[in-house]
């Protein structure tokens, strides 16, 4: 009589310092900035090849030219992975006049997801302290004796239970908090190859508002330039819902043709999105040893989507916090911005500003260099102000007064059939 075979034996649990969940931007980069000098043991979790793997993506920000040797380093301590920069940047009004501003020092730089992955896990395997473990991160809670625990489950079905002092989380949040405006920047994105030079390497187009302009919000193409026969082509729309995949086809079909008239092409691939734009509190605290990180930390900037060089800054602070026996994660983004962010955002949910005309005006109107470390939340109160003052000021200041005033409403699920892929 055959006797079945023993259940395998449970897996050992696993103690590291610090248990860093998901394999983002926000995780890797957490993960890299602990590989130094006296760095705590890291355990990263990243979800195993499947659907709980997100698409490839692209991520955008501003940096200090690496050419400049005073240069501060930055988030371009990546610059291994950036795939493309530009040093000149583009906005076509609705009336279609462009303006061409140089931000120098700073360069636009753009990096493939995969691209950034791979340097960050080859530098990552130079590391004794740092383990990658492929699995499903189930359960993060603390644990009563002050640290937290990880549950997982591998690939082959198996359980591990993970300890440690500190988990950072960057997994997606269920829900967002509650908020008074909550819009979304929502997109679809074309690489394209076109039959003939087409677009200039060297300028790269950061909104194009010669599209039809939705109810509420705005909407505008984007062009990043790859080669003069290859670029990026996106058309984004800030606004309340999320379109169908057949209705971002169709608004890049009318971008692509209409707009650039780009002739014959062929689309190399896609990639889609969805990033909240919201004055939700986020809180990045979950208990005495559990924080959130990235997106799901508060990294997204409200009022332009940005979050990667904001979670290059996190992820310095923490690990800075950490080497000093601290454990913490600092706001991403300062007060007066979010504040400002809040306004702008309700104010374009109202319609009170004409979303094109703000955004267009701000370059047309602001130095270039000002405008970008205005929107990266590194300006002085006194330019603030005169950036202020550049802007709608009745519109704005009626939205101001009556924000105090509006609840915070909590989040509710889009309805049934919507397409959020």
């Amino acid at each position: 009589m055959n006797r079945p075979a023993p259940a395998p034996a449970p897996a050992p649990d696993v103690t590291s310092d610090v248990v860093i969940v998901g394999g983002g931007a926000a995780g890797l980069s957490l993960a890299l900035r602990l590989t130094a000098s006296a760095s705590p043991t890291v355990t990263l979790v990243e979800a195993p090849d499947g659907p709980l793997r997100p698409p490839e993506r692209t991520w955008c920000y501003w940096d200090q030219d690496t050419d400049d040797p005073h240069a501060p380093h930055g988030a371009d301590d990546f610059g291994a992975a950036v795939g493309a920069s530009w040093c000149h940047l583009r906005v076509h009004g609705s009336d279609g006049r462009a303006v061409t501003v140089d931000p120098a020092p700073l360069r636009y730089r753009m990096l493939r997801s995969t691209d950034f992955e791979r340097l960050v896990h080859a530098r990552l395997a130079r590391s004794p302290g740092v383990r990658v473990l492929r699995a499903t991160a189930d359960t993060v809670r603390n644990a009563a004796d002050g640290t937290a625990e990880v549950r997982c489950t591998t690939p082959d079905g198996g359980t591990r239970l993970l300890r440690a002092r500190h988990v950072f989380d960057s997994r997606p949040r269920p829900a967002l908090p509650p908020a008074r405006t909550r819009l979304a920047q929502h997109f679809r994105g074309w690489f394209v190859r076109t039959g003939a030079h087409r677009f200039d390497p060297g300028v790269a187009d950061l909104m194009d508002f010669r599209v039809p302009q939705p109810p509420h919000g705005l909407a505008f193409g984007y062009v990043l330039p790859l080669a003069p026969d290859r670029a990026l082509v996106e058309y984004t729309e800030f606004s309340r819902t999320p379109l169908t995949t057949e209705a971002y086809e169709a608004a890049l079909a009318h971008y692509t043709h209409d707009v650039l008239k780009l002739g014959a092409f062929t689309v190399e691939s896609a990639e889609q999105g969805v990033i909240p734009m919201t004055d939700a509190r986020f809180a990045r605290r979950v208990g005495p040893a559990v924080f959130r990180i990235g997106t799901a930390g508060g990294a997204t900037r409200p009022a332009t989507g940005y979050t990667f060089a904001a979670v290059q800054r996190q992820s310095r602070a923490i690990a800075a916090a950490l080497h000093q026996g601290r454990a913490l994660v600092p706001p991403p983004h300062g007060r007066r911005a979010l504040a400002m962010d809040a306004v702008l955002l309700r104010a374009l949910d109202t319609g009170r500003i004409d979303g094109p005309d703000f955004f267009t005006g701000l370059f047309r109107r602001i130095p270039p260099h000002r405008l970008l470390r205005f929107l990266d939340g590194d300006t002085s109160p006194w330019e603030e102000w005169g950036i202020g003052l550049r802007t709608p000021v009745g519109p704005m200041l009626r939205t101001a007064l009556e924000l105090p005033f509006l609840p915070r409403r909590p989040h509710r699920p889009p309805r049934t059939g919507d397409d959020h892929r």
